[in-house]
């Protein structure tokens, strides 16, 4: 094995033990809301991208629609989330995040968000942008292989 491949291969490691590493404190943070670790993931997606369609956001996360129901069901129980009307077509629902509940997954975050911050000041910005790069390619490659994957299911 040469040294570019025995690297690639720690990459691909170090990827798998972060994913592992994010999905546990993920349950674990949502343990302390009475939230599952795959609500969070999903409360987070509603977050990021804004007030999004109970449909648009199954097919994003790759859930089925009628568990997504039940997700979003338990979210808005909970005070996480809402579903309004769309102001352009009342036939339409979007989901969006309430602000309410936020403060108490920032404190739950706060250390792990503290540790990036001090791995983060330890590079210089040519290794952040390369980290970012790295990480957006990433996510982009799991996103498809995702989606590829549940065409080849349905």
């Amino acid at each position: 094995m040469t040294e570019r491949s025995a690297l690639i291969q720690q990459v691909r490691l170090a990827l798998r033990s972060m994913g592992t590493g994010v999905g546990r404190l993920n349950d674990v943070v949502g343990s302390f809301v009475d939230l599952k670790g795959a609500d969070v993931e999903i409360l987070d997606h509603i977050g990021f991208f804004g007030p999004v369609s109970p449909g648009e956001l199954a097919d994003a996360m790759h859930i089925h629609p009628a568990t997504m129901t039940g997700i979003l069901d338990r979210l808005e129980d909970g005070g996480w989330v809402l579903r309004e009307r769309s102001p352009d077509d009342r036939r339409k629902v979007h989901v969006k995040a309430l602000r309410t509940r936020g403060p108490e997954l920032v404190r739950l975050y706060a250390p792990m968000n503290d540790s990036l911050n001090r791995i983060c000041a330890e590079l210089s910005e040519g290794q952040l942008r390369t980290v970012v790069e790295f990480l957006r390619s990433v996510s982009a490659a799991a996103t498809d292989a995702a989606t590829d994957l549940k065409r080849q299911n349905d």
